[in-house]
């Protein structure tokens, strides 16, 4: 079966305004709080903020330039020199923000292993909801 552009939309609200989540989510040092999937730990290396990442090894990660349109998009370079783009959104809800991450199912991914990196990216999305909902400034 051809899973080209197959896509799932995953979302949280986070009780924050948008520009305390785009501010917290956009800054690369605070991804081992809440993502992840990227792995424990980011560095800042000749310029470039690499990740180390325990089921892909070293990757790089690199966020669009900063807007004020909520846009986070972010290419991950993986050790074999392959980037994943993943498009993800700070979008206003009311007093608070939704965040959407779009999964994307890459070429040869089962359906058990699109599932599992659904609920990794759920998981991430809730850590960082709670990261926010639980500190007064954090950005």
């Amino acid at each position: 079966m051809d899973t080209t552009g197959v896509s799932r939309h995953l979302g949280i609200h986070i009780d924050r305004s948008v520009t305390d989540v785009y501010a917290c989510a956009r800054d690369p040092a605070n991804l081992p709080a809440w993502a992840l999937g990227l792995g424990g730990s980011i560095e800042r290396i000749d310029g470039r903020w690499v990740a180390e990442s325990a089921p892909m090894g070293r990757v790089v990660v690199t966020f669009v330039a900063a807007n004020d349109l909520g846009v986070l998009d972010h290419d991950v370079t993986l050790p074999s020199g392959e980037t994943v783009r993943s498009p993800l959104r700070v979008i206003a809800d009311g007093a608070g923000s939704e965040v959407v991450f779009t999964l994307r199912r890459r070429p040869g991914t089962t359906d058990t292993e699109f599932q599992r990196d659904a609920d990794m990216v759920l998981a991430d999305l809730r850590r960082l909801k709670n990261l926010l909902e639980t500190t007064t400034d954090r950005r």
